[in-house]
């Protein structure tokens, strides 16, 4: 699969810059189309979801120091290397997800391979077992091997996790297994909570360790069943993002073992990941976990509603094939496929949110995992915004873009 990286996310998710006449400020280095869409996807009255890049700087910063001088942190200090903040973040992700220790990172990208180094010296193996689909394979440039002296095995190349046979009889040995939870480049998918424990079972019967890309753990309760410290407690060590389901500004977290949170922090360090102060992000970390934490379940709930809609209303409309992936969403984030132009559909996302101020979908593109040709897909969210939305409103949505689309 083409490497669409982050890129392709921001374009599904980015919103308006403000500026006098419409286009970008002077300096901006935008491609111009892609700030238009910014500001017409993002600035639009209704929509299914908001997200982190919607909005100018000035609004969201006025945003977050609205909430921080409302809330126990807003009087603090601010962070030097560190602490402060940042600590109480830490100790806030660590209690969470049930582990010991958390260490702050800038990214995720640089959480994961200090981890998987870490593991690496305490197993003497420097083999990474994990899905081909998964975000150090498609999206970081080999990172694992070129930066950290790891290499990488694939159980399987299915479009979902693997199981616990295809770990157990994979023919080569691994000293860590990662697991992406949910697999998001195959549907934002999950197993059941039997079969993921089974993998971690099979996984320890190896003597490997078992850590989680848990991105979007925070996600995960709601199609498990089960609280975010067991669902954690399964795995070794867990990466966790601030931007992606909590609506930070940036940063991830690497929870685990004390010793083990304590060596990262050095290769952070090393790494150049000790940044002079980080209290933004780590304030809207925190904001993110007081406000968007505790409404995750109901935007699964409510993503499930909407994509039921979304099918009757495409079925209704005769679009013949099409493909809602998975049928019953495991996170409030999903995959549609349709039979036609990816910049045609892009063209009748943006023509819709610009005539009636409704975005339904963003930024379409060809069809995943060796799709057929002709077919296009896009990547649906539902959040605070799209709480709001009646299955009719859905359909009617559908409708209008699908008028648009042909």
């Amino acid at each position: 699969m083409e490497d669409q990286s982050e890129d392709r996310y921001e374009d599904l998710h980015e919103g308006p810059h403000e500026d006098q006449d419409g286009g970008p400020g002077e300096g901006w280095d935008l491609e111009p189309a892609r700030v238009r869409r910014a500001r017409v996807w993002g600035g639009a009255p209704r929509k299914l979801w908001e997200a982190s890049m919607d909005g100018s700087a000035g609004a969201r910063l006025r945003e977050l120091a609205d909430w921080a001088s409302g809330s126990p942190y807003g009087d603090g200090p601010v962070d030097v290397y560190g602490d402060a903040v940042v600590e109480e973040l830490e100790r806030r992700v660590a209690e969470e997800l049930g582990f010991p220790a958390a260490a702050f990172f800038p990214t995720g990208t640089m959480a994961q391979q200090v981890a998987m180094r870490c593991w690496a010296g305490r197993t003497g193996d420097p083999v990474v077992a994990l899905h081909p689909l998964a975000h150090p394979e498609l999206h970081e440039n080999g990172a694992f091997g070129a930066v950290s002296g790891l290499r990488t095995v694939h159980p399987t190349d299915e479009p979902r996790l693997p199981t616990a046979d295809e770990v157990r009889e994979h023919p080569e040995p691994f000293g860590a297994l990662m697991l992406e939870l949910p697999l998001r480049d195959a549907g934002f998918v999950l197993p059941t909570w039997e079969e993921l424990v089974d993998v971690v079972d099979a996984a320890r019967e190896r003597d490997a360790v078992v850590h989680f890309d848990g991105a979007r753990l925070w996600d995960c309760p709601t199609h498990f069943g089960r609280p975010l410290p067991e669902i954690a407690g399964l795995a070794d060590s867990v990466y966790v993002s601030f931007y992606k389901s909590l609506g930070g500004m940036s940063g991830a977290a690497l929870a685990g073992p004390e010793g083990l949170v304590e060596e990262a922090r050095l290769w952070r360090h090393r790494y150049g990941g000790q940044v002079f102060q980080q209290y933004p992000a780590a304030l809207s970390a925190l904001r993110g976990l007081e406000t968007e934490l505790p409404r995750l379940p109901s935007y699964v709930a409510h993503a499930r509603v909407v994509a039921g809609a979304l099918r009757e209303a495409l079925t209704e409309e005769g679009v013949g094939w099409f493909r809602i992936h998975p049928e019953v969403p495991h996170t409030h984030q999903f995959q549609i496929w349709l039979p036609y132009d990816p910049e045609a559909l892009t063209a009748a996302s943006l023509a819709q949110a610009e005539e009636t101020g409704t975005t339904l979908f963003r930024r379409w593109f060809p069809a995943p995992l060796g799709g057929p040709p002709g077919v296009a897909a896009t990547e649906v969210t539902v959040n605070g915004p799209g709480l709001e939305w009646t299955p009719e409103d859905v359909k009617s949505a559908v409708r209008d873009f699908l008028a648009r689309a042909r």
